[in-house]
């Protein structure tokens, strides 16, 4: 617990609220939530996306090495979700924007994010834990907060992170994470959700 009243994660996600308005805000999330972003964009975008969504299945596999056996079949549903739902959507949407997954070469940001998380995940467990609920919790969050866009392509990207399985499976991130609170500095979670939520941000800013 971190004081009287919230747990880690409430206390993580408490503190969350401007980097979260600073996604709302960016003019690609804009875009997608009124349904008129540039197809180029969500082209280059969905590409960088599938990479990282790639290497994040990646990153559960390196947390199931020293999870507790009580975390391993909710590391395995997420990773699942991850491989199945949410790179199927990449592909179906990647047809019809015309996007080249199997060519695609990750930019910058999409590199920096995931040696971020990946990194992290093999130092520690918990500190894992805490650099990858904002990715979870984030699209579930951003998914509730934006509009819904007529155009039927980025309003089934939005439906997708609007699902409730997805809500669960974020909340169930945090969830792990309190569970295993004892073993991280609050400080130190408090740096990492941080630091993980300005990745969120700028892996906004496509290539």
């Amino acid at each position: 617990m971190t004081g009287d009243l919230m747990t880690l994660s409430e206390a993580l996600i408490a503190d969350a609220g401007p980097q979260l308005e600073a996604q709302l805000a960016h003019p690609t999330v804009q875009g997608i939530a009124r349904g008129d972003l540039d197809d180029a964009v969500m082209r280059s975008w969905l590409e960088q996306d599938y990479l990282f969504l790639l290497d994040y299945v990646r990153v559960f596999s390196a947390l199931a090495t020293t999870a507790p056996a009580a975390h391993l079949g909710d590391l395995v549903d997420l990773a699942h979700a991850t491989f199945h739902d949410e790179l199927d959507l990449h592909r179906a949407l990647a047809a019809e924007f015309g996007a080249d997954l199997d060519s695609a070469t990750p930019g910058p940001r999409c590199t920096a994010y995931t040696s971020f998380l990946l990194e992290t995940a093999r130092r520690s467990y918990a500190e894992g834990l805490a650099a990858l609920l904002p990715c979870m919790w984030g699209y579930s969050t951003l998914a509730q907060r934006m509009s819904t866009p007529a155009e039927p392509r980025y309003r089934r990207w939005l439906d997708t992170y609007r699902d409730p399985a997805f809500a669960a499976l974020a909340g169930r991130c945090a969830q792990m994470l309190d569970e295993v609170a004892g073993d991280i500095d609050p400080a130190t979670a408090h740096r990492l959700f941080r630091q993980a939520l300005d990745h969120e941000l700028a892996f906004w800013d496509v290539p």
